[in-house]
């Protein structure tokens, strides 16, 4: 069998060409939500006199959070040790006795009240606070906002390389390919004080970005 092929025209040219963009945007949303890590901790030559005393304290934390209205589902429980403690003397090491820490992280959605709960937590017991973290309830939400303003950045983008080589596009891309990072704003551990002024935390703001590589036509 023979096949035949017509033969193509040398001069015709393919004027279907294809331009990569990247499209960022960065959005700012203001938080609605807060963790707290709240820690006790206790020391005595007894283990089982640092676990009774811990184990008070505690529950008193825990009753004060509840009467400030805090869900107790929202107060979960996120570590517990017993460690030995030492001490070096003449290079030698002493045993001085056990220390007990007990860790519960606190989930509101009342960002005022962050400072409250941590003066209220303190004044019961509480010797450590740390890892305070601010978030958005609904995440996919500002991600989609994110996203949709990062994909209009590429067009626009586009839209300004072609006018720069008086050619046409086809603002309709061909191929979008999506990531994605969120990075929330932590504060680090700090001590407790006695204060007559609730503590100020500030929330600040949430920055959600959203990055697509897309292809155009022109």
């Amino acid at each position: 069998m023979i096949m035949y092929y017509p033969k193509m025209n040398q001069y015709r040219q393919d004027f279907s060409r294809v331009m990569t963009v990247t499209g960022n945007a960065r959005l700012l949303f203001e938080p609605d939500k807060v963790s707290i890590q709240l820690e006790i901790m206790t020391e005595n030559k007894q283990v089982s006199q640092a676990q009774q005393e811990n184990a008070r304290k505690m529950n008193q934390v825990i009753q004060s959070l509840l009467q400030l209205g805090i869900l107790r589902g929202n107060i979960q429980t996120t570590g517990y040790n017993i460690n030995p403690i030492y001490d070096y003397i003449d290079g030698k090491q002493q045993f001085k006795g056990y220390r007990v820490s007990n860790t519960i992280t606190v989930q509101i959605t009342s960002i005022d009240q962050a400072g409250e709960i941590i003066d209220v937590a303190v004044q019961n017991g509480v010797n450590q606070v740390s890892n305070i973290q601010f978030s958005i309830e609904d995440k996919q939400i500002a991600y989609q906002q994110a996203l949709s303003a990062a994909l209009k950045n590429a067009i626009a983008e586009a839209q300004i390389i072609a006018e720069t080589l008086n050619v046409n596009f086809d603002p309709i891309p061909i191929k979008i390919v999506e990531e994605t990072s969120e990075t929330p704003p932590s504060f680090k551990t700090f001590a407790t004080m006695e204060s007559n002024v609730t503590t100020p935390i500030e929330p600040g703001q949430i920055v959600v970005s959203a990055s697509v590589k897309t292809q155009f036509q022109y």
